[in-house]
This record gives C-alpha cells, sequence and structure tokens, in this order.
C-alpha cells in the first residue's frame, strides 16, 4: 500500500491541481493524506472534496510530515508538497520502484520542474537536479518516496524543524540510499517570480548553508520568510 502525505497551510489555490494530479492515476492500495497545520481558508474542505482523507495537526512541516507517518499505515510513504504536481503516468515510476526488493532500502525523488517556462526557471531547475544527483540533496519540493522500514529505520522527520525538515532526512539516508525517478514532478514558481530568479536561490542556499553550519533553526526561519 502506498500513503501520499501532503502537510498544509492555507493552500487551498495550490491543493486542487496537487490532488488531481495524485488521483488522476488509480493505483491499487492508494490512499492520499491532507496534514493540515491550522489552515484558516478552505484548504480542508477542498481536500474532502476531492477524495483525500484530511488530518489535522500543529503548524510546522516537520511536525506535520513526521505526524503524518506516524498516523497512517502504509508501507511505503510519498511525502509532497502541496504546491507540487505529480507527472503524468507518475505511477509507472513509482510502482516499478516499490516492486524492486532492493529499494526497501532506498528512497526515491522527482527531478524538479516549474510551472514557469523562462529561461530563471530553466536554471534554477538545473541547478536543483544537479545538487540533488551530485550531494544527495533533494528539496521536499521533490517529494521522497521511502518504503517504512527504512523511514522509521533512520528515525523519520524531525518535527521540531519548521524549516529544512527534507534536508536533515536525506542527510540522515546519504547519497548512497538515494535515487532520482526519471519523470520531474511540476511546482510553483510563485515565491521565485515574487522573490527573484536570482535572489531567492541565493536566500535558499544560504539557509542550506545556515543550516549545514549547524544554525539554530529559527535564525533560518526568519531568513528564509
Amino acid at each position: 500500500m502506498l500513503t501520499i502525505i501532503i502537510p498544509t497551510l492555507n493552500a487551498e489555490a495550490t491543493l486542487p491541481a496537487t490532488l488531481k494530479s495524485v488521483l488522476l492515476q488509480d493505483l491499487e492500495g492508494l490512499e492520499v493524506f491532507v496534514v493540515d497545520g491550522g489552515s484558516v481558508d478552505k484548504t480542508c474542505e477542498v481536500a474532502a472534496e476531492l477524495g483525500a482523507s484530511v488530518l489535522k495537526s500543529e503548524p510546522g512541516r516537520g511536525w506535520q510530515l513526521a505526524f503524518g507517518a506516524a498516523e497512517t499505515s502504509g508501507d511505503w510513504l510519498l511525502f509532497l508538497h502541496a504546491d507540487t504536481r505529480l507527472p503524468k503516468n507518475w505511477d509507472d515510476d513509482v510502482r516499478r520502484f516499490m516492486t524492486d526488493p532492493i529499494n526497501i532500502q532506498r528512497a526515491a525523488y522527482f527531478k524538479l520542474g516549474f510551472d514557469d517556462r523562462s529561461g530563471g526557471a530553466n536554471r534554477v531547475a538545473s541547478m536543483a537536479n544537479w545538487r540533488a544527483k551530485a550531494w544527495g540533496l533533494p528539496y521536499g519540493d521533490q517529494g521522497l518516496l521511502i518504503h517504512r522500514e527504512l523511514y522509521d529505520l533512520v528515525g523519520g522527520y524531525n518535527p521540531d524543524l519548521k524549516l529544512m525538515e527534507d534536508v536533515d532526512l536525506v542527510q540522515r539516508l546519504g547519497p548512497m540510499r538515494l535515487k532520482s525517478l526519471r519523470p520531474s514532478v511540476i511546482t510553483s514558481a510563485a515565491k521565485y517570480r515574487a522573490g527573484g530568479w536570482w535572489a531567492r536561490p541565493a536566500r535558499n542556499l544560504l539557509c542550506l548553508g545556515l543550516f549545514l553550519a549547524g544554525a539554530p533553526n529559527r535564525w533560518i526561519e526568519s531568513l528564509y520568510k
């Protein structure tokens, strides 16, 4: 059984496209959970209307992801951001990965793409895909597919981290246990369009550097906003 876990907070604008991309394929044993951190918009209503189960939790992405994993029972877990759409026929690659016994001890992520065809978007996506492959550091907006046995073995998501929870987990997995799937997800470019295709990646890189250097998460949170 595959459980897809989507953390949300006021995501009514982007969640419908994400859920429709998930539910486009009829994968046997699929269950979809939206873990909401206190939305004041119609996120929970949208999720329920589109066929997802809704869990309520404390806010904070690390907490929501950890809570979702703890409250569900699927053997395989796919963690997905609320503004990231799965590609067409995503189930083919996911099913192929899950049915190979060796992958019980590996995790997978998608290549990154944006809902923007500009040169800036292509550059940032290329850099992100290079970073994921060369450094073993895919971000959460690339999704993470992992068997529950391996998830529990490495300790799962740190519920105390509101940011960089994705980097923290893949660091514990290590590059040798990470595999890139062939297709690209499509994630929202809204933050990059608002923050700039040069400035926003530079800020993200600084946040990553601070995290890897052991800086307090509250410093990173204040810089990331």
